[in-house]
């Protein structure tokens, strides 16, 4: 009896087996590919930290300690000079007052005076106001440079203050000038 079970046991099993044979898988349905996910760029390196070179800051530190009468004198901020009755900026004038613009840019911490001059032909009050509106052009000059216009006070002397004690051409075209006095 033995053989006889153990028999139909084996004939269980190939009947199993065949029958597995004889089916065809079930189609699994198709992995969808992984999505496509852009790589993140590399991040940006921090910007460099802002030094100034020594010299600059050594410059800086400087011109902050003179006083404002060694700043006049340093040369810093160049005078310009006008046309008789005139008070239009001529190009080179503008080309120098870019340059007076850059460095009141640079030393920030610095106010000035501009003041405007004539000669000593004409009245005092058409002095007075000719200076008025040198000064006012060259301020409202460096205003369209950059420079906000409260670093700036200004003034007129007419012909008050000559820079040359001349009566000729040469004195007077000395005297007709806007100047940087800080303060």
């Amino acid at each position: 009896m033995m053989k006889k079970t153990a028999l139909i046991l084996l004939s269980a099993a190939m009947l199993a087996s065949l029958g597995a044979c004889g089916k065809k898988p079930q189609p699994q349905p198709p992995v969808p590919p992984a999505p496509i996910v852009p790589e993140a760029p590399p991040p940006a390196p921090p910007p460099p930290a802002r030094t100034e070179a020594p010299a600059q800051v050594d410059e800086y530190a400087r011109l902050r300690a003179m006083s404002a009468e060694e700043i006049e004198k340093s040369g810093l901020l160049a005078e310009i000079y006008f046309d008789l009755d005139k008070a239009d900026l001529r190009d080179a004038d503008r080309e120098t007052l870019t340059k007076n613009a850059a460095a009141l840019k640079r030393f920030d911490f610095l106010r000035v005076t501009v003041e405007g001059h004539c000669d000593e032909r004409g009245t005092v009050e058409y002095n007075q106001a000719l200076g008025q509106k040198r000064a006012e052009a060259v301020q409202q000059y460096l205003t369209e440079l950059g420079l906000g216009g409260e670093r700036f006070r200004v003034i007129s002397y007419g012909k008050e203050r000559p820079a040359s004690e001349g009566h000729d051409e040469a004195a007077w075209a000395r005297n007709r000038r806007v100047e940087f006095t800080p303060r």
